[in-house]
């Protein structure tokens, strides 16, 4: 599984979740962990000015102690409301066009995809991204 966060000027980040790894709450507060640093380092003008999260619903977003962390990190959420798949970018724009693109490919092992995956992801535009 490959859990990824972006905004229109690119890939904040992406983390492959280890095989056999539950996606619990303490998992999700390590990605955010990771997360919340990357945009620290990576975007300092939108760390300093406060950003929105948006998620779905999965458990893991909603447990008590994840909605602790983003509001002790100043990480505003913006709500998912119930049985809105619609507002899910990646499930109709994201996630269509990366198969696209590994349509007809072959793998021989794992690493190929992971590394087929971080091309994809880096060759994302502005443009791809925004749509």
């Amino acid at each position: 599984m490959l859990i990824v966060f972006f905004d229109i000027q690119g890939i904040a980040m992406a983390e492959w979740v280890p095989s056999g790894q539950t996606v619990n709450q303490q998992y999700y507060i390590e990605v955010l962990t990771k997360l919340h640093e990357r945009v620290r380092w990576k975007q300092l003008e939108l760390w300093r000015n406060g950003w929105i999260l948006h998620q779905d619903n999965a458990p893991a977003h909603n447990t008590l102690s994840v909605k602790q962390f983003l509001a002790n990190k100043n990480i505003t959420v913006l709500e998912h409301p119930p049985y809105s798949p619609h507002l899910a970018p990646c499930k109709f724009y994201l996630f269509p066009e990366i198969k696209s693109m590994l349509r007809g490919t072959h793998f021989v092992s794992v690493e190929n995809v992971k590394a087929k995956m971080v091309e994809i992801l880096n060759s994302l535009t502005e443009h791809d991204l925004w749509n």
